[in-house]
């Protein structure tokens, strides 16, 4: 019996998740909105504005034996990504967390979706997950210190269908 109600718990979970905006800092809001910043330079291959989210110390791929260091070379790694000719990179945050009394570290999280443009592909979706560390910088600015992710694994079309439905913006309490 609890074997299938597990699925159907997750299904409702997710239904509610996706419906309901999560309560934020004003602080946390700006870094969820920074996080959607970065997303659409990606969406719209930018790659200057996408270079702007990018701390110039920053360190992507930060679980990695080897992870790419500096704006520059980041900029450089993702450069296919930002240019979209063989995958489409889409994400948003789903989580944005401070500590209480530290207001220039955030960390976010959210689901990321990749098409893969190449017809001949047996996968036409991936989906998967990233985190990401913001660091606000002396200008004020927040950009990503460190970024990772979870390895994508072929979406079924209810996972993209999910990942679309999921968007959500920030709502920020007045009093904060």
């Amino acid at each position: 019996m609890r074997i299938l109600l597990l699925p159907l718990a997750s299904l409702l979970l997710s239904a509610n998740a996706a419906a309901a905006a999560p309560q934020l800092t004003a602080s946390e809001c700006a870094v969820w909105q920074r996080e959607q910043s970065f997303a659409r330079s990606v969406a719209e291959h930018d790659a200057a504005t996408f270079a702007t989210h990018v701390a110039e110390n920053a360190a992507f791929g930060a679980s990695t034996p080897e992870p790419k260091r500096g704006r520059d070379a980041i900029a450089r790694r993702w450069a296919g990504l930002i240019e979209g000719k063989r995958v489409a990179l889409q994400w948003y945050p789903t989580r944005v967390t401070m500590a209480p009394g530290v207001e220039d570290v955030a960390w976010s999280s959210g689901p990321s979706l990749i098409e893969v443009l190449d017809p001949e592909s047996k996968e036409r979706y991936l989906i998967g997950a990233f985190h990401s560390v913001w660091h606000k910088d002396a200008d004020g600015v927040w950009r990503v210190l460190f970024d990772d992710g979870i390895e994508p694994r072929p979406a079924t079309t209810e996972d993209v269908r999910n990942f679309e439905a999921g968007r959500t913006d920030c709502v920020a309490p007045a009093n904060s």
